[in-house]
């Protein structure tokens, strides 16, 4: 299909296909994909600031935080008392900038996504 993306066959290990399912099932959440967009937008940011940017109680994002840590999506950096979170990488924002584009493509109902559209300006 594209040459920029890294072909991965049937035969790859049972651990890393296991991962993946994991990674996939943790970013399979809105909240979550929503913390990882807010990331994307600001390096690192406090519980309570990632809250206020998803629109959910700080308690509950810190639930999600835990899992996005516990698949290694983002780690915390300590500033005082302030724990700050950031993206570990750019790989989890590429899986959830593809799946946005995916739901482009799927309301687009026979027209062009705005992903394409932009790209032809």
């Amino acid at each position: 299909m594209n040459a920029d993306i890294e072909e991965f066959d049937s035969t790859h290990s049972t651990e890393y296909v296991d991962l993946a399912a994991e990674v996939l099932r943790v970013l399979s959440d809105a909240t979550r994909i929503r913390l990882v967009l807010a990331l994307r937008e600001i390096e690192e940011l406090s519980v309570n600031a990632l809250a206020e940017r998803v629109g959910k109680t700080p308690s509950g994002v810190s639930q999600h935080l835990a899992k996005l840590r516990m698949t290694r999506v983002v780690t915390t950096r300590h500033e005082g008392t302030r724990v700050l979170y950031r993206l570990v990488d750019e790989h989890a924002l590429r899986v959830v900038s593809e799946a946005m584009r995916q739901a482009e493509h799927a309301v687009a109902h026979g027209q062009v996504p705005p992903h394409h559209r932009a790209r032809s300006l």
